[in-house]
């Protein structure tokens, strides 16, 4: 199996280089419309953001913001195939302008954009920020009628183009089955809030103090690519930023597009190809010794199950599980730039693939246990920052 990523730095309000109806997936994080740090590239692409904003007019600030976000919204339409997602990660935002503390509710703007354009709305996500922060409270403190809830989640906007996705043909049919995801992976990440998720700070540590991204956790867009798109699809983002969206394409075996409109991020993107194929195994090592820490538990909580994977031989919960495979990344190569090239193996991790009815038979199971719990502590090397 081979994937491609390209990355093109340009304006994705014209994403003229991606075919109408061509990508299978979209997800982005774009800039978060009256959140201070990204006024100057709003008012760099409609002279009127900054006017209104030294009025003390948020509201129109926010949106006038909005509407340099709208023909990216066009272009995602445009380009998805029908029966594709289009997901949003997005937070609403908060600001004092003339003393007057408002929310700026950045969803539901961008929602009902979608949803002008043709888009059908799905039930969202949304994902709880941990925060270490001293002093999270705004306003009056503990006095009555004068403090704020404070904001502590972000949205993930679930959106399809037309009606859902059909699979014809039979190589799509197995392609599908080998993309499945694992049934507990499953009860955890179709939940409508994700608690489990840590932040990204906005602001990133580089000499030049105007570079910002909208970046998102690796997590969130790894998992939604695994939810809504098979291997071997194509996956587009139209604020690809640091490159999140490549590197979380590239760990599940899809294909990428991104649009980045600052070239100063080039240097941060090809950084991926340093790390990506250990960081990749080591994740998948993870996700597999996870689910085996799953198996050992049900056996000594709840008893059996019915099948088994036919690539490692380990229980699954529900016959959708037995083709499901997940591919190591061999080698990356970078033909030009702005592109890469990722080539992957087709066999499973062998470490895992075991005569597991053996393995886990019933004087065995804290013995497995104890070794899979190790195997889940990824070390915290230079290798996984990405992640």
């Amino acid at each position: 199996m081979k994937t491609n990523h390209k990355v093109i730095y340009s304006d994705s309000k014209n994403m003229e280089a991606v075919p109408s109806e061509s990508v299978d997936f979209m997800v982005t994080s774009p800039p978060y419309p009256m959140i201070a740090m990204w006024d100057e590239m709003f008012a760099q692409q409609s002279a009127s953001v900054k006017e209104v904003l030294a009025k003390g007019d948020g509201t129109n600030a926010f949106e006038l913001m909005h509407q340099v976000l709208d023909p990216v919204w066009k272009e995602v339409y445009r380009t998805l195939k029908f029966g594709g997602f289009a997901c949003v990660n997005i937070g609403d935002a908060t600001r004092t302008i003339n003393d007057n503390f408002v929310l700026y509710p950045n969803h539901m703007r961008i929602l009902k954009s979608a949803v002008d354009l043709g888009f059908s709305a799905l039930p969202c996500i949304l994902w709880r920020k941990q925060t270490n922060a001293p002093n999270k409270f705004m306003g009056s403190g503990m006095l009555p009628a004068g403090a704020y809830v404070t904001l502590e989640h972000e949205y993930i906007l679930i959106l399809r183009k037309g009606p859902k996705r059909v699979f014809k043909k039979e190589e799509d049919k197995r392609i599908r089955r080998e993309s499945a995801i694992f049934w507990e992976e499953r009860n955890s990440w179709y939940s409508d809030v994700w608690f489990d998720v840590k932040g990204t700070p906005q602001a990133l540590n580089h000499k030049d103090s105007r570079l910002r991204s909208a970046a998102y956790p690796f997590e969130v867009v790894y998992r939604l690519i695994n939810m809504y798109s098979a291997k071997g699809d194509t996956v587009l983002d139209p604020f690809l930023g640091t490159g999140t969206t490549t590197a979380a394409a590239i760990a599940s075996g899809r294909n990428s597009i991104g649009y980045e409109i600052d070239p100063a991020l080039e240097n941060v993107i090809d950084r991926i190809k340093e790390v990506i194929v250990e960081s990749t195994k080591q994740l998948i090592r993870k996700r597999l010794a996870k689910h085996m820490e799953f198996v050992v538990h049900r056996l000594k909580t709840k008893g059996g199950f019915k099948y088994e994977n036919k690539h490692y031989g380990f229980p699954v919960m529900t016959a959708q599980e037995k083709e499901l495979i997940l591919n190591d990344p061999l080698d990356i190569t970078q033909p030009e730039g702005g592109k890469f090239e990722v080539e992957y193996s087709d066999k499973p991790q062998s470490e895992f693939c075991k005569n597991w009815s053996d393995e886990l038979k019933e004087n065995k199971l804290d013995f497995i246990s104890q070794k899979l719990r190790h195997a889940v502590t990824v070390k915290n090397s230079a290798q996984m920052e990405l992640f």
